[in-house]
């Protein structure tokens, strides 16, 4: 077993999911610059990659963009042709942003090896380590959430 006590182990949680998140945002920022894209492009692409489809509003809440300065990302994404805009069925005024069925594969393929990776790693921890696992990601993402959602509040004021 372990010889750290209680808060040293809370520590180095805490650590090394820091360690995880930068390594996540590290790893897309060199898929970025392989597609030739900036930071929050690639926060955009995640969005959608994620979703399935996004629409600009709910890409400028995501990014925290303007609505001016979201418009001029998805043009620079469809310029690249990694986004397509496509008809809202359910708001004809409305815009649906979906990623591009030749770039998603290229974006695929420069993910393979990591998913794999993950994949192999995830599947080595018993299914009692997988809920405390899934457990506690899924909670430290509703602690950013919230702390996201706190930030643009008080901006507000």
């Amino acid at each position: 077993m372990t010889q750290l006590d209680k808060n040293e182990l809370v520590r180095e949680a805490i650590m090394k999911a820091r360690e995880y998140g930068i390594s996540t945002v590290l790893f897309r920022h060199a898929v970025g610059d392989r597609l030739g894209v900036n930071v929050t492009d690639m926060e955009c692409l995640a969005l959608i990659f994620f979703k399935g489809l996004a629409t600009p509003s709910e890409i400028s809440r995501y990014t925290g963009l303007t609505s001016g300065a979201t418009t001029a990302m998805l043009d620079r994404l469809e310029h690249a042709r990694l986004i397509e805009r496509r008809p809202n069925p359910d708001d004809r005024r409305g815009t649906l942003i979906v990623l591009t069925n030749e770039r998603t594969e290229e974006i695929g393929s420069m993910f393979a090896s990591a998913r794999e990776a993950i994949n192999r790693l995830t599947a080595s921890y018993s299914e009692s380590e997988l809920e405390i696992i899934a457990d506690y990601l899924g909670k430290l993402v509703e602690v950013w959430e919230e702390q996201r959602e706190e930030l643009r509040q008080k901006s507000l004021m």
